[in-house]
């Protein structure tokens, strides 16, 4: 159950983390709520996760999740640029946090 915790917190980071860029500075009030009820959520499952699994391991494993799910938004909406190496990259960091789950 900590694991499934964990994974969904991490994709609520990366909602929280595009809300924030969305809400322009706090000044579009739907961004804001979702960043808010985001952070929360996210937060809040780390913590959980955190009272089962080892603290390097469940934070590597949040930031992995949230940082590759938030630089393929980035791509994907053509905020940041797309490049073979990138995405290369990005998969690497997945099979990172992956291998944390296996040795974890």
């Amino acid at each position: 159950m900590s694991w499934l915790v964990l994974i969904l917190s991490g994709i609520c980071e990366s909602v929280w983390a595009i809300a924030l860029d969305s809400s322009e500075g706090f000044s579009k009030i739907v961004p804001t709520v979702v960043f808010t009820v985001g952070l929360v959520a996210s937060m809040g499952g780390l913590a959980y996760a955190m009272k089962h699994i080892p603290l390097g391991t469940s934070y590597a494993i949040w930031v992995g999740i949230g940082a590759s799910i938030t630089a393929a938004y980035g791509m994907i909406s053509g905020e940041e640029p797309l490049s073979p190496l990138r995405i290369l990259l990005i998969c690497g960091l997945i099979a990172c946090v992956a291998g944390l789950k296996i040795v974890g």
